[in-house]
């Protein structure tokens, strides 16, 4: 690592020749794999971006130049390059987050993490600096995948509209095959099309062929045809200038002195350009190039020798789900499945091998999923769309306008609800309950178990006329949580066992042993306490206000924002029917959560048994006072 200690920040780089710079990326790629290995994190992206990163710090002059990345997860070398060097704490609690930080670095200047919004930042970047008259240049690296995204798109047809306002596109296309021949040539007709000598010999052409009688304008039709073929035949870039984007491409992503060269070109050309850069996803990693699924896209803590993980965390939420989606696919030819760029990690990828003709990728496009998602419905079928939690953000209208407004029977599961933990703020799933409450004839499931989710899904996909949604957590699914009863279509787990009891304890999903260990804790002080699973949380069960007119005060604990939220759906539930009893809801406050362990993040917040105990015996003994308080004032009468 004698070089990489070296590197400070960016300019470090403009020392060192050639030979130098490739030695570089050999140790970064070395670091990365034995520091990730340790850790877990995004390893494939990374691996694929070593000299596309050191060529960009090279040309352009961050933080003074904005180069930013989408989705993020691929900046791991950008960290190294400016000064970044400590991965012993990668998204952990005190450590590096898995994506640009402005906390970090004055280099990182967008933390996105959801995909496709680059572009839309570039172009306001570029406008700023074109009304503020800056010289600075904005860079944006976008992955062939997000390209699949609609904003992305949205994007480029504004960008292209100003072809005197620069700004430089990198594709970071790292599909698997690409040859290198073809870039050597396109490299070069790059060259003279960003030049301005080239576009100035072209419009001279043109008014002088256009001026000529009779032949002038059918010839220059047939050049310009001949010239714009051969280049869509050499090169993949017809799509972009179509749009008017000057295109330069495909690179090869790994040949630092000719990403170089075309940067440089297209910093210099003043106006949008798009540099096409092909690159090899987990490249220098034996483990990562042979994984057929993802090339190692982000990986647990592993063997970095073998790439095989330390250990495993047993069964988990995700591979329950797709599990049952296999048998239900087996017992109804109507369930079709869709993701959205996400097959393996939904735990879709059994489906497909089951039932390829059955399921839909349809990219970085989640609004496009829940639209298409309606027509499936419409048409005769029961998609099941499979997404995280914090990606359904993105298509709330849909949901509402396209598919809960037409009735349809759609089911959305959402993956990794709730506190994720170390992907950070952007990923934790902590909206879906509050965001969805709002949608009429939408219900919500949330189980508790493993049993619970193959149950809850098969009453989901039974609903052929509303939105459904079924949420889990991210991770192992611990053992089931047996029901002692039931109160309508509730599951009771715990029974007060006494006649007045004091706490209505509402669980939500996952935390069910969170709930049932704080029961514990209320019992301990003399604290008789009922717990119920809802199952359903939307719409709130009619049972669950006479169950709490039974009870001195009512506690709901859900694993999602406060602001919203079941409780606040429960409380607007009791009040609708009159039971006029004190509730206090325990959930994630309205802020954004820095990355950490899904237990540290839960006890920062104060979601745990032995916090949520204190507070309710708190609330239980100030009721006490009160009654106690008010007989005392009351005259006594013969």
């Amino acid at each position: 690592m004698d070089l990489l200690t070296r590197i400070r920040g960016p300019r470090d780089l403009d020392r060192l020749g050639l030979e130098q710079l490739d030695q570089l990326a050999g140790e970064i790629r070395t670091f990365l794999v034995e520091e990730v290995a340790k850790t877990g994190g995004h390893l494939g992206p990374n691996l694929g971006v070593v000299e596309l990163t050191i060529a960009l710090h090279r040309v352009f002059e961050s933080p003074q130049d904005k180069v930013l990345f989408d989705t993020g997860h691929q900046s791991y070398v950008h960290k190294l390059l400016t000064g970044r060097q400590d991965f012993s704490k990668l998204k952990s609690k005190g450590g590096l987050s898995g994506y640009p930080s402005r906390a970090e670095s004055e280099h990182d200047v967008i933390e996105n993490s959801h995909a496709s919004t680059v572009l839309g930042w570039a172009d306001g970047l570029a406008k700023a600096n074109e009304i503020l008259k800056k010289d600075d240049h904005v860079v944006a690296v976008i992955g062939d995948g997000a390209l699949t995204g609609g904003m992305a798109w949205e994007a480029l047809n504004n960008i292209a509209a100003a072809k005197d306002r620069p700004l430089v596109i990198v594709v970071n296309d790292n599909e698997r095959s690409y040859a290198p021949t073809i870039g050597g040539l396109a490299n070069h007709l790059a060259t003279l099309r960003t030049t301005d000598g080239y576009e100035r010999f072209l419009a001279r052409g043109k008014d002088l062929l256009e001026r000529t009688p009779v032949v002038g304008r059918p010839l220059y039709e047939t050049l310009h045809g001949a010239k714009k073929g051969l280049k869509d035949f050499i090169a993949p870039q017809g799509m972009f200038e179509d749009l008017g984007l000057k295109y330069v491409g495909p690179i090869d992503g790994h040949d630092i002195e000719a990403l170089e060269s075309a940067l440089q070109r297209a910093k210099r050309f003043g106006g949008p350009v798009i540099v096409h850069c092909l690159t090899e996803k987990g490249r220098g990693y034996t483990p990562a190039l042979q994984d057929e699924a993802d090339r190692f896209h982000a990986v647990g803590k592993i063997h970095p020798d073998t790439g095989l993980p330390i250990s495993t965390s047993g069964l988990d939420w995700t591979s329950v789900f797709g599990e049952e989606m296999v048998k239900l696919g087996h017992e109804r030819e109507d369930i079709v499945a869709i993701t959205a760029a996400m097959l393996q990690p939904v735990g879709l990828g059994k489906f497909e091998e089951a039932f390829p003709d059955r399921i839909y990728d349809v990219g970085i496009a989640e609004q496009h999923a829940a639209v298409s998602a309606a027509g499936l419905a419409t048409g005769g079928l029961h998609p099941v769309f499979a997404v995280y939690a914090t990606f359904l953000n993105r298509a709330f209208d849909q949901v509402l306008m396209d598919v809960a407004l037409h009735r349809c029977g759609v089911t959305f599961v959402l993956d990794r609800a709730g506190v994720t933990g170390t992907d950070g703020a952007s990923h934790n799933g902590m909206w879906d309950m509050s965001i969805l409450q709002c949608v009429p004839t939408l219900r919500i499931a949330a189980p508790r178990d493993a049993d619970q989710v193959r149950a809850q899904l098969r009453e989901a996909v039974a609903v052929d006329d509303a939105p459904t949604v079924v949420r889990f957590s991210k991770g192992a699914v611990g053992p089931a949580v047996k029901a002692v009863g039931t109160a309508g279509g509730m599951d009771i787990l715990r029974t007060a066992g006494a006649d007045q009891p004091d706490v209505l304890l509402v669980s939500v999903g996952a935390l069910a042993p969170m709930c049932l260990e704080i029961a514990a804790l209320l019992d301990a002080q003399g604290i008789s306490t009922t717990v119920v699973d809802p199952r359903w949380v939307k719409p709130v069960d009619e049972a669950l206000a006479p169950l709490a007119a039974e009870h001195r005060v009512v506690v709901t604990v859900e694993d999602n924002s406060r602001a919203g939220g079941v409780g606040s759906a429960v409380a607007q539930a009791l009040r609708d029917a009159d039971v006029d009893v004190p509730l206090r809801d325990f959930g994630i406050p309205p802020v954004f959560l820095d990355h950490a362990s899904r237990g540290e993040v839960l006890a920062e917040i104060g979601l745990t048994a032995p916090d949520i105990a204190r507070q309710v015996t708190g609330l239980v003994a100030k009721l006490d006072g009160r009654y106690e308080s008010h007989a005392v004032e009351q005259p006594v009468r013969d």
